[in-house]
């Protein structure tokens, strides 16, 4: 590591990379909802869903048919269409003007204008699928199928149709429910999805394209899945095919049994290519409840930023396997900071469930309701203690457990990195928060451990091998008493905390 002065950096831009996961959605509507949605002041009884949590009978043998559960399932997946109002827009808003193609067209339109001229936008219509989950009309479908839509309609298997009310939606986790005014309406019972396993043959329903209801078949290729960049997510994957169009749609098991709302594809053509998702039923079931019970979904809140356990950290941490979230910072006066969580606990079980990784902890919070009293398991120090925690209410503009899973594999060493002091320009170049403090890091030689760790101008260096740095010159003399390959870092980044072990061994 070398000390020099704090530079003043631009900020690299992001490239992201879009168009493999495709939203199984024929067209989406867009304009301002004007739909009456549940009121969150209100409060309803709860909801009567069938649950039928039996495992299913695993005999390995193939039937010769899925017929008899194709009856019983199909009357219960409706079509879902859905109409937008005709709109008016600013030219210079549109994204087609961003495109150097369009603006030769209409860039002296856009100058004499003033980029504000408006242009009507036709009525938008898209088409989607749903489940009736209940006799009186309560419908399961996904968020992005009805977001932003001024008129619903729901055709069912039976030729008749309804208008639909929106109940609540919650685009956390891309679930809507959606209600028509009818009765003795065909159901589906829910399955217990976490009793679900790869290889169990499912059955996928819904209205793809638009060319009527389909039925298709897979099995379940893997579980756990988290690939839209969602807030909370848990997909149950499937080979089964999904189109645009099957969204909101059916996902059942060889009983017939919903365990899961179809939602995505990953799609390199925009059709399906047997990487489907679609999300849990028991995940479904807790946000419907809420969103019909309170009109909002109600998360438990924890208050850590939590980041995975890779091999590297686990031997740090002295760790036995890589299972648990490592907590890199704790909210002040949260309720794991009023618990006595720190950072650098590694959260191994959580109200009696193992914890596998920071993205299953995040689940498991959520779906505990604020001011439970619960029992952390957890490892400090290479020994276990278990703490009980009160939670709160997830607040709207925060997030429970922010994931600081890096990309780069986590191959470490200081070799290359070069840090200055965290100035008063340096902190407001880098929107660095007063009460950290510790050692900027200014610049990252490509190729070496560091960069590979994923360390970057901007970092702060809070802790090296657990000791405070702060300062350029603690960083410097901390790594200079290094006496192994392995250095291990506290970093502050702009998105909180998080722990990063540095092997020299592992550059290039």
């Amino acid at each position: 590591m070398t000390k020099t002065f704090t530079e003043t950096m631009g900020r690299l831009p992001l490239l992201v990379l879009s168009g493999a996961v495709v939203i199984a959605l024929t067209a989406t509507a867009v304009g301002t909802s004007t739909n009456k949605e549940h009121d969150s002041t209100t409060s309803r009884d709860p909801v009567n869903l069938a649950v039928d949590e039996h495992p299913l009978t695993r005999d390995g043998r193939m039937g010769t048919s899925f017929a008899p559960v194709v009856k019983k399932v199909v009357p219960s997946v409706v079509k879902v269409f859905t109409t937008t109002k005709v709109r008016q827009a600013v030219l210079r808003d549109l994204p087609q003007m961003q495109d150097p193609f369009f603006r030769q067209f209409f860039g002296d339109q856009l100058d004499r204008s003033g980029g504000q001229r408006q242009l009507n936008i036709p009525p938008q219509q898209g088409a989607g699928s749903g489940v009736i989950v209940t006799k009186d009309g309560y419908i399961l479908t996904n968020n992005h199928v009805v977001d932003n839509a001024d008129q619903l309609k729901v055709a069912l298997n039976d030729g008749r149709e309804f208008t639909a009310t929106v109940i609540g939606k919650d685009p956390k986790s891309d679930i809507a429910v959606i209600k028509i005014d009818a009765k003795d309406l065909p159901f589906l019972t829910m399955a217990d999805s976490d009793q679900s396993e790869v290889g169990d043959r499912v059955l996928a329903i819904g209205n793809p394209f638009g060319v009527g209801q389909t039925v298709t078949s897979g099995i379940i290729s893997a579980k756990g899945r988290a690939t839209m960049g969602l807030d909370y997510e848990d997909f149950i994957q499937t080979d089964a095919a999904i189109n645009p169009g099957n969204s909101g749609g059916a996902l059942v098991d060889a009983e017939g049994r919903l365990i899961g709302i179809n939602t995505a594809i990953l799609s390199r053509s925009g059709g399906s290519q047997g990487v489907g998702f679609a999300i849990p039923a028991n995940l479904t079931r807790d946000v419907m409840t809420s969103l019909i019970k309170d009109g909002k979904v109600t998360r438990g809140y924890l208050g850590v930023m939590i980041q995975d356990v890779t091999p590297a950290l686990a031997s740090e941490f002295k760790l036995k396997g890589g299972n648990g979230a490592l907590v890199g910072d704790v909210v002040p006066k949260g309720p794991a900071d009023l618990a006595g969580l720190k950072d650098g606990d590694v959260i191994t079980e959580l109200n009696g469930k193992p914890v596998t990784d920071s993205r299953h902890l995040k689940l498991e919070v959520a779906r505990l309701k604020p001011g439970e009293t619960v029992p952390v398991n957890l490892l400090r120090d290479g020994r276990n203690q278990t703490l009980e925690v009160t939670l709160k209410e997830l607040p709207g503009s925060e997030q429970l457990a922010h994931s600081e899973n890096s990309t780069a594999e986590d191959s470490e060493a200081l070799k290359g990195v070069a840090v200055g002091e965290l100035d008063a320009q340096a902190r407001q170049q880098f929107e660095v928060p007063g009460k950290v403090v510790g050692a900027l890091i200014t610049g990252v030689e490509p190729g070496s451990a560091a960069a590979e760790a994923g360390l970057k101008p901007g970092d702060v260096i809070t802790e090296i091998n657990h000791r405070p740095v702060r300062s350029a010159e603690d960083a410097v003399k901390l790594t200079e008493r290094a006496t192994d390959k392995t250095t291990l870092l506290h970093l502050w980044s702009g998105r909180g905390s998080r722990y990063v072990a540095v092997d020299e061994s592992k550059a290039g």
